[in-house]
Protein backbone atom coordinates (compact mmCIF):
# COMPACT_ATOMS: atom_id res chain seq x y z
CA UNK A 1 0.00 0.00 0.00
CA UNK A 2 1.53 3.34 -1.00
CA UNK A 3 2.39 5.86 1.71
CA UNK A 4 -0.29 8.44 2.45
CA UNK A 5 0.80 11.89 1.21
CA UNK A 6 1.23 13.95 4.39
CA UNK A 7 1.70 17.71 4.36
CA UNK A 8 2.84 19.05 7.75
CA UNK A 9 2.86 22.85 7.93
CA UNK A 10 4.85 24.47 10.74
CA UNK A 11 3.65 27.82 12.09
CA UNK A 12 0.47 27.87 10.01
CA UNK A 13 -0.83 30.50 12.43
CA UNK A 14 0.32 32.43 15.47
CA UNK A 15 -1.30 34.49 18.18
CA UNK A 16 1.28 37.25 17.63
CA UNK A 17 -0.37 40.60 16.79
CA UNK A 18 1.53 40.83 13.49
CA UNK A 19 0.25 37.45 12.40
CA UNK A 20 -3.30 38.22 13.43
CA UNK A 21 -3.17 41.36 11.32
CA UNK A 22 -1.78 39.47 8.32
CA UNK A 23 -4.53 36.84 8.62
CA UNK A 24 -7.26 39.47 8.20
CA UNK A 25 -6.54 39.85 4.49
CA UNK A 26 -4.87 36.51 3.72
CA UNK A 27 -6.68 34.56 1.00
CA UNK A 28 -5.84 30.84 0.65
CA UNK A 29 -8.24 29.42 -1.97
CA UNK A 30 -6.49 26.06 -2.38
CA UNK A 31 -6.46 25.48 1.37
CA UNK A 32 -10.19 26.19 1.45
CA UNK A 33 -10.73 23.74 -1.41
CA UNK A 34 -8.71 21.08 0.45
CA UNK A 35 -10.35 21.62 3.83
CA UNK A 36 -13.81 21.15 2.30
CA UNK A 37 -12.88 17.51 1.70
CA UNK A 38 -11.28 16.87 5.08
CA UNK A 39 -12.41 16.21 8.62
CA UNK A 40 -10.42 16.39 11.92
CA UNK A 41 -8.46 13.19 12.58
CA UNK A 42 -6.57 14.18 15.73
CA UNK A 43 -5.34 17.21 17.63
CA UNK A 44 -2.53 18.25 19.94
CA UNK A 45 -3.63 20.83 22.50
CA UNK A 46 -0.54 22.37 24.04
CA UNK A 47 0.82 25.65 25.34
CA UNK A 48 3.33 28.17 24.08
CA UNK A 49 5.36 27.39 27.20
CA UNK A 50 5.91 23.75 26.16
CA UNK A 51 9.61 23.10 25.46
CA UNK A 52 8.78 21.37 22.17
CA UNK A 53 7.03 23.01 19.22
CA UNK A 54 3.78 21.44 17.92
CA UNK A 55 5.29 20.70 14.50
CA UNK A 56 8.16 18.87 16.20
CA UNK A 57 5.76 16.74 18.22
CA UNK A 58 3.74 15.97 15.08
CA UNK A 59 6.87 15.03 13.14
CA UNK A 60 8.08 12.83 16.01
CA UNK A 61 4.78 10.95 16.10
CA UNK A 62 4.91 10.44 12.33
CA UNK A 63 8.44 9.03 12.59
CA UNK A 64 7.69 6.81 15.58
CA UNK A 65 9.84 8.84 18.00
CA UNK A 66 8.90 10.05 21.51
CA UNK A 67 6.54 13.02 21.16
CA UNK A 68 8.10 15.06 23.98
CA UNK A 69 11.78 15.69 24.69
CA UNK A 70 12.48 13.93 21.40
CA UNK A 71 16.15 12.89 21.05
CA UNK A 72 16.46 14.65 17.70
CA UNK A 73 20.24 14.81 17.71
CA UNK A 74 20.66 11.08 18.38
CA UNK A 75 18.07 10.29 15.70
CA UNK A 76 19.73 12.63 13.18
CA UNK A 77 23.18 11.28 14.01
CA UNK A 78 21.97 7.72 13.46
CA UNK A 79 20.32 8.75 10.20
CA UNK A 80 23.31 10.68 8.88
CA UNK A 81 26.27 8.74 10.29
CA UNK A 82 24.83 5.47 11.53
CA UNK A 83 26.82 5.66 14.76
CA UNK A 84 24.55 7.11 17.46
CA UNK A 85 24.71 3.84 19.39
CA UNK A 86 23.32 4.05 22.91
CA UNK A 87 25.15 7.32 23.72
CA UNK A 88 23.41 10.56 24.65
CA UNK A 89 23.59 13.27 21.99
CA UNK A 90 22.45 16.86 21.57
CA UNK A 91 22.58 19.67 19.05
CA UNK A 92 24.73 22.67 19.95
CA UNK A 93 23.89 25.87 18.07
CA UNK A 94 26.33 28.80 18.23
CA UNK A 95 24.35 32.00 18.64
CA UNK A 96 24.29 35.60 19.81
CA UNK A 97 22.71 36.68 23.07
CA UNK A 98 21.71 40.33 23.29
CA UNK A 99 22.05 41.47 26.91
CA UNK A 100 19.74 44.25 28.06
CA UNK A 101 19.00 45.82 31.42
CA UNK A 102 16.34 43.25 32.31
CA UNK A 103 16.50 40.59 29.59
CA UNK A 104 18.86 38.34 27.62
CA UNK A 105 17.43 37.80 24.14
CA UNK A 106 18.61 35.29 21.55
CA UNK A 107 18.96 36.64 18.03
CA UNK A 108 18.01 34.32 15.18
CA UNK A 109 21.13 32.18 14.48
CA UNK A 110 20.67 32.69 10.73
CA UNK A 111 21.50 36.37 11.24
CA UNK A 112 25.04 35.41 12.20
CA UNK A 113 25.68 34.40 8.57
CA UNK A 114 28.24 31.88 9.80
CA UNK A 115 30.10 30.28 6.92
CA UNK A 116 31.10 26.64 6.91
CA UNK A 117 34.76 27.59 7.38
CA UNK A 118 34.02 30.03 10.21
CA UNK A 119 31.89 27.52 12.04
CA UNK A 120 34.60 24.88 11.83
CA UNK A 121 37.14 27.34 13.22
CA UNK A 122 34.77 28.26 16.05
CA UNK A 123 34.21 24.60 16.88
CA UNK A 124 37.97 24.07 17.18
CA UNK A 125 38.18 27.07 19.54
CA UNK A 126 35.49 25.89 21.96
CA UNK A 127 35.87 22.10 21.67
CA UNK A 128 38.62 21.80 24.33
CA UNK A 129 36.43 23.53 26.90
CA UNK A 130 33.56 21.13 26.22
CA UNK A 131 35.96 18.18 26.24
CA UNK A 132 37.01 18.99 29.82
CA UNK A 133 33.44 18.12 30.82
CA UNK A 134 33.29 14.93 28.79
CA UNK A 135 31.47 16.47 25.81
CA UNK A 136 32.73 15.78 22.29
CA UNK A 137 31.71 18.14 19.50
CA UNK A 138 31.30 17.01 15.88
CA UNK A 139 30.70 19.36 12.96
CA UNK A 140 27.35 19.06 11.16
CA UNK A 141 26.19 22.45 9.84
CA UNK A 142 27.34 26.06 10.35
CA UNK A 143 24.72 26.73 13.05
CA UNK A 144 24.24 23.19 14.30
CA UNK A 145 26.85 20.83 15.68
CA UNK A 146 26.51 17.35 17.13
CA UNK A 147 27.55 16.94 20.77
CA UNK A 148 27.96 13.63 22.58
CA UNK A 149 28.26 13.20 26.33
CA UNK A 150 26.66 11.95 29.51
CA UNK A 151 25.48 15.51 30.30
CA UNK A 152 22.73 15.08 27.69
CA UNK A 153 21.27 11.86 29.06
CA UNK A 154 17.70 12.65 30.10
CA UNK A 155 18.32 16.40 29.74
CA UNK A 156 15.09 18.40 29.35
CA UNK A 157 15.83 21.33 27.05
CA UNK A 158 13.78 23.73 24.98
CA UNK A 159 13.65 23.70 21.19
CA UNK A 160 15.71 26.39 19.51
CA UNK A 161 12.57 27.81 17.88
CA UNK A 162 11.06 28.41 21.32
CA UNK A 163 13.91 30.67 22.35
CA UNK A 164 14.69 32.77 19.25
CA UNK A 165 13.71 36.43 19.83
CA UNK A 166 12.84 35.64 23.47
CA UNK A 167 14.49 35.94 26.88
CA UNK A 168 16.68 32.85 27.17
CA UNK A 169 16.57 32.78 30.97
CA UNK A 170 13.05 31.36 31.03
CA UNK A 171 14.14 28.47 28.78
CA UNK A 172 17.48 27.40 30.24
CA UNK A 173 17.63 23.81 31.52
CA UNK A 174 17.08 23.35 35.23
CA UNK A 175 20.26 24.42 37.04
CA UNK A 176 20.23 21.40 39.35
CA UNK A 177 20.04 19.07 36.34
CA UNK A 178 22.46 20.97 34.12
CA UNK A 179 25.17 22.54 36.29
CA UNK A 180 27.81 21.63 33.71
CA UNK A 181 25.98 23.44 30.90
CA UNK A 182 25.29 26.51 33.03
CA UNK A 183 29.00 26.78 33.84
CA UNK A 184 29.91 26.25 30.19
CA UNK A 185 27.58 29.09 29.22
CA UNK A 186 29.50 31.43 31.52
CA UNK A 187 32.88 30.17 30.32
CA UNK A 188 31.98 30.54 26.64
CA UNK A 189 30.76 34.10 27.18
CA UNK A 190 34.07 35.02 28.82
CA UNK A 191 36.13 33.16 26.22
CA UNK A 192 34.39 34.67 23.19
CA UNK A 193 33.92 38.21 24.53
CA UNK A 194 37.43 39.36 23.54
CA UNK A 195 38.45 36.52 21.25
CA UNK A 196 40.13 37.41 17.92
CA UNK A 197 37.48 35.31 16.18
CA UNK A 198 34.87 37.93 17.08
CA UNK A 199 37.25 40.82 16.50
CA UNK A 200 37.57 39.67 12.90
CA UNK A 201 33.81 39.35 12.55
CA UNK A 202 33.31 42.85 13.96
CA UNK A 203 35.88 44.23 11.52
CA UNK A 204 33.69 42.88 8.71
CA UNK A 205 30.50 44.31 10.22
CA UNK A 206 29.09 40.98 11.38
CA UNK A 207 27.59 40.27 14.83
CA UNK A 208 29.64 38.38 17.41
CA UNK A 209 29.06 34.79 18.45
CA UNK A 210 28.92 34.90 22.24
CA UNK A 211 26.81 31.93 23.34
CA UNK A 212 25.40 28.54 22.40
CA UNK A 213 22.11 26.70 22.75
CA UNK A 214 21.64 23.00 23.50
CA UNK A 215 18.55 21.32 22.06
CA UNK A 216 17.27 17.95 20.82
CA UNK A 217 19.08 16.15 23.66
CA UNK A 218 18.70 12.56 24.75
CA UNK A 219 19.41 8.93 24.03
CA UNK A 220 17.85 6.96 21.18
CA UNK A 221 16.71 3.81 22.95
CA UNK A 222 15.79 2.06 19.71
CA UNK A 223 15.76 3.25 16.13
CA UNK A 224 12.15 3.38 14.86
CA UNK A 225 11.10 1.54 11.74
CA UNK A 226 11.85 3.68 8.69
CA UNK A 227 8.87 5.57 7.26
CA UNK A 228 8.55 8.09 4.48
CA UNK A 229 8.86 11.56 6.03
CA UNK A 230 6.03 14.05 5.54
CA UNK A 231 6.46 17.08 3.35
CA UNK A 232 7.23 19.77 5.92
CA UNK A 233 7.89 23.25 4.49
CA UNK A 234 9.52 25.62 7.00
CA UNK A 235 9.15 28.95 5.19
CA UNK A 236 6.37 30.12 7.54
CA UNK A 237 8.42 29.22 10.60
CA UNK A 238 11.51 30.99 9.24
CA UNK A 239 9.54 34.20 8.62
CA UNK A 240 7.94 34.03 12.08
CA UNK A 241 11.33 33.63 13.77
CA UNK A 242 12.39 36.88 12.10
CA UNK A 243 9.07 38.50 13.11
CA UNK A 244 8.43 39.27 9.43
CA UNK A 245 4.70 38.79 9.03
CA UNK A 246 4.31 40.33 5.54
CA UNK A 247 6.89 37.78 4.32
CA UNK A 248 5.02 35.10 6.28
CA UNK A 249 1.79 35.94 4.39
CA UNK A 250 3.63 35.83 1.06
CA UNK A 251 5.11 32.44 2.00
CA UNK A 252 1.59 31.14 2.83
CA UNK A 253 0.34 32.21 -0.58
CA UNK A 254 3.22 30.31 -2.24
CA UNK A 255 2.45 27.23 -0.16
CA UNK A 256 -1.21 27.51 -1.10
CA UNK A 257 -0.38 27.61 -4.80
CA UNK A 258 2.17 24.77 -4.49
CA UNK A 259 2.08 21.94 -1.91
CA UNK A 260 -1.47 22.69 -0.74
CA UNK A 261 -2.81 22.77 -4.29
CA UNK A 262 -1.10 19.44 -5.07
CA UNK A 263 -2.60 17.81 -1.97
CA UNK A 264 -6.02 19.24 -2.84
CA UNK A 265 -5.75 17.70 -6.30
CA UNK A 266 -4.80 14.33 -4.84
CA UNK A 267 -7.78 14.50 -2.45
CA UNK A 268 -10.09 15.43 -5.33
CA UNK A 269 -8.98 12.27 -7.15
CA UNK A 270 -10.04 10.22 -4.15
CA UNK A 271 -6.56 9.57 -2.80
CA UNK A 272 -6.16 9.27 0.97
CA UNK A 273 -4.18 12.30 2.17
CA UNK A 274 -3.27 13.86 5.50
CA UNK A 275 -2.85 17.53 6.41
CA UNK A 276 -1.38 18.68 9.73
CA UNK A 277 -1.55 22.36 10.62
CA UNK A 278 0.67 23.48 13.49
CA UNK A 279 0.97 26.70 15.44
CA UNK A 280 2.84 27.82 18.55
CA UNK A 281 0.52 26.01 20.97
CA UNK A 282 -1.17 23.10 19.26
CA UNK A 283 -1.82 21.22 16.05
CA UNK A 284 -4.71 19.61 14.21
CA UNK A 285 -4.58 16.80 11.66
CA UNK A 286 -7.19 16.23 8.99
CA UNK A 287 -8.01 13.38 6.63
CA UNK A 288 -10.68 12.81 3.94
CA UNK A 289 -14.27 12.51 5.09
CA UNK A 290 -15.65 8.99 5.13
CA UNK A 291 -19.20 7.88 4.49
CA UNK A 292 -22.07 9.72 2.88
CA UNK A 293 -23.11 11.57 6.04
CA UNK A 294 -19.65 13.07 6.54
CA UNK A 295 -19.43 14.03 2.89
CA UNK A 296 -22.79 15.79 3.01
CA UNK A 297 -21.68 17.62 6.15
CA UNK A 298 -18.54 18.66 4.29
CA UNK A 299 -20.71 20.31 1.64
CA UNK A 300 -23.05 21.97 4.15
CA UNK A 301 -20.48 22.83 6.83
CA UNK A 302 -16.96 22.66 5.38
CA UNK A 303 -13.89 23.08 7.59
CA UNK A 304 -12.58 26.63 7.52
CA UNK A 305 -9.07 27.81 8.31
CA UNK A 306 -10.51 30.72 10.29
CA UNK A 307 -11.98 28.18 12.73
CA UNK A 308 -9.08 25.71 12.82
CA UNK A 309 -6.40 28.29 13.50
CA UNK A 310 -7.86 28.98 16.93
CA UNK A 311 -6.66 25.49 17.89
CA UNK A 312 -3.10 26.29 16.87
Amino acid sequence: MPDTPHLLIALAASHAPGCQQALQTLQLPQLGRLLARLAPAGSDAGSDTDPDMPHQRALARHLGLPGTHTPWAAWQRQLAQGDAGDAAWAFVTPCQWLVGADHVTMAAPARLHLSDAESRVLLEIVAPWFAEDGITLHYHQPTRWFAQGAAFDGLACAALERVVQRDVRAWLPDAAQARTLHRLHSEMQMLLYTHPFNDLRSAHGRPPVNAFWVHGAGRLDAAPAPVAPPEMPTELLDCALHDNWPAWADAWRRLDAGPVARLAEQAARGQHVRLTLCGERGAVSLEPRRGLAQKIQGVLRPQRFSQLREQL
